[in-house]
């Protein structure tokens, strides 16, 4: 195999992982909670002002919950069933946001009724539903950013509102007597241009000046996520992403900065996983045909869906028997066409690869157990395994 493994692990971390594996059927996700716990104190190194709430859906097991409850993390929340397993680990509200901007109303009650007062909005009806369900509490608006075109899994579109939107929101937030509390926005995930930050940070900086002017002090700056994880795509190390970034904020908001929030996801958990599947099938389409394909027990729809347009290239890894590497077109086993998941990309696997042979996909630990279809085609859940931790 081309990659080289010292590059993802040590060989202590790879040994326990691979110890885990042997002992289960494919496919599943062996997760070191060791690395978890390393990439956490990391970031709290590098960032020390800032408070981390961490992204609960790129991987929500109690267990990584767990540790990193432990580790004084705060919580990031999308829905009420990720609030309700949250809080089933002794989670206290206060250590809780809402960040998802789109939601029913009876689901802001039911935050504010389990004690979260931290909410995002983007949009004028969403911000009167938080007035009605959950008054009095802090609000902070989404704004658009650009970055999409540098981020692996761009965030942009589909999320946030024009910075003069903004404005407009948060000084209704104050007139329905919320507590217009600051400006989040997200460069994109898997963002490896770290000046996507810059101009993001300016745009809150014109915010804040503007609405100075009408009285109202903004508290918060919620940088979201973005920092990367080492897939096949080299990246910066996070104590380059920290010192760009700090500048940054030092440069339009001097020494005196506001409560800086981080919302890490991939890069506390993604490092942290192993995808251990087994090759089905390997074959070509015509006697003559050039391409292979070869058809793994895991596809896009139980764990590998960041595959989706090859956004996210994994590294793969196949143990050694000495022979020549080749080209693959890498499908998974189910019966849908879309069930592809690298056909462009070619990323190179041992030439006489045979069916039962195992596959590692590295860095996996983030939206791979937590995107799998429920029972398409029957296949069940991707199963988790976790070591570490202690």
């Amino acid at each position: 195999m081309s990659i080289n493994l010292n590059d993802y692990y040590s060989a202590d971390e790879w040994n326990l992982i691979k110890s885990e594996a042997a002992k289960h059927e494919t496919p599943f996700l062996v997760v070191n909670l060791d690395i978890i716990r390393k990439s956490c104190q990391e970031l709290k190194r590098f960032f020390p002002y800032a408070k981390i709430y961490y992204a609960v859906k790129s991987n929500p097991a109690p267990e990584v919950i767990s540790l990193l409850r432990d580790l004084g993390v705060n919580f990031d929340i999308a829905s009420r069933y990720e609030l309700d397993r949250v809080l089933s680990l002794e989670v206290s509200p206060d250590r809780i946001s809402y960040g998802n901007t789109i939601k029913k109303a009876t689901d802001i009650r039911y935050f504010y009724e389990k004690g979260v007062r931290l909410f995002a909005t983007d949009s004028e009806y969403d911000l009167r539903n938080i007035a009605k369900e959950a008054p009095g509490s802090k609000v902070f608006f989404r704004i658009l950013s650009e970055g999409g075109e540098t981020a692996d899994w761009p965030l942009s579109r589909k999320f946030g509102c024009h910075p003069d939107m903004a404005i407009d929101l948060v000084i209704l937030a104050k007139t329905l007597n919320l507590d217009p509390y600051g400006i989040s926005f997200h460069v994109g995930s898997q963002q490896r241009e770290i000046g996507a930050w810059d101009s993001a940070i300016a745009k809150v900086r014109y915010i804040f000046n503007y609405l100075n002017g009408e009285n109202i002090q903004l508290k918060m700056i919620n940088m979201g996520g973005g920092f990367p994880a080492n897939y096949i795509s080299k990246t910066n190390e996070m104590d380059v992403y920290a010192e760009e970034i700090t500048r940054y904020l030092t440069e339009d908001f001097g020494d005196d900065l506001p409560e800086i929030i981080l919302e890490p996801g991939r890069s506390m958990v993604a490092e942290a996983g192993v995808l251990v599947s087994e090759v089905v099938l390997v074959s070509k389409k015509s006697a003559t045909g050039i391409d292979k394909w070869l058809y793994t027990d895991v596809g896009r729809f139980n764990g590998l869906v960041e595959t989706f347009d090859e956004s996210i290239k994994y590294p793969l890894y196949c143990e050694a028997r000495g022979e020549y590497c080749e080209d693959f077109i890498i499908a998974g086993p189910t019966c849908d066409s879309q069930d592809i998941m690298y056909e462009y990309f070619r990323n190179p696997l041992p030439a006489y690869i045979k069916p039962t042979d195992r596959i590692y996909w590295l860095t996996c630990g983030a939206y791979t157990a937590s995107y799998a279809a429920v029972e398409f085609n029957g296949f069940p859940p991707l199963k988790t395994y976790f070591v570490g931790g202690k």
